[in-house]
């Protein structure tokens, strides 16, 4: 029987939670010293019921293969789970820590965790402290995985399921995972892989050379 927090635990019920948070201390006032930013409760409820402040694991991997800068990608687990495997850019800012790590109020800052209970919390942390653009990556750590190192394709998929999963097999080889298709994997008869190395690559090789050569010629 499939749990209803499996995967993504109801990221919305979560966020919600949050908000009950930022209400007490809208009515209370902050823990915190020094000066903490006002929080629009009706925007952040909006936010929450679009989901407009989340990223899906393949926009992120998309981020990542165009090389873009404009972003900072926090992993808000512990340092084994970080050393085990983290996302390829990603920075490694424990729960504890994330209030005093010198970020940007107005730079764009994605978060995320196994399933995204604690990038949730994270969330509102930083919404609470000002920060103008925050946002989660959707069903965390867990959705990378499933979805970016290891998609699988249905042996009775439709063509176009096929043509899309021809996308996704590039994207998963590129970041070390392994596509598979039903019970077995592609190509090969690898089992059960372990998770990629953290010290890859994170752009094809040809790009970030002539990126190079740029940087060479100013």
């Amino acid at each position: 029987m499939k749990r209803p927090f499996s995967y993504h635990p109801t990221m919305n019920q979560l966020l919600a939670g949050g908000a009950l948070l930022l209400g007490a201390l809208a009515v209370f006032g902050s823990p915190y010293r020094g000066p903490v930013a006002r929080v629009n409760l009706r925007e952040l409820a909006r936010d929450v019921g679009v989901e407009a402040d989340h990223v899906t694991a393949e926009q992120l991997a998309d981020w990542i293969l165009q090389q873009r800068a404009d972003y900072r990608l926090l992993d808000l687990r512990d340092e084994a789970a970080w050393s085990e495997y983290h996302i390829p850019g990603a920075e490694l800012v424990p729960m504890a820590k994330l209030i005093d790590y010198p970020l940007l109020r107005n730079e764009t800052i994605v978060l995320y965790s196994d399933g995204g209970i604690h990038a949730a919390q994270g969330w509102f942390l930083l919404e609470a402290a000002g920060h103008k653009s925050v946002a989660l990556l959707l069903g965390g750590l867990n959705a990378w995985k499933d979805e970016i190192l290891f998609p699988v394709l249905a042996e009775d998929a439709s063509a176009e399921q096929r043509a899309a999963f021809e996308r996704a097999r590039f994207v998963s080889e590129h970041f070390g995972g392994t596509p598979s298709v039903s019970g077995g994997t592609l190509e090969t008869d690898r089992t059960p892989t372990p998770l990629p190395k953290t010290d890859m690559p994170v752009a094809p090789a040809t790009p970030r050379a002539r990126k190079r050569k740029a940087k060479e010629g100013c």
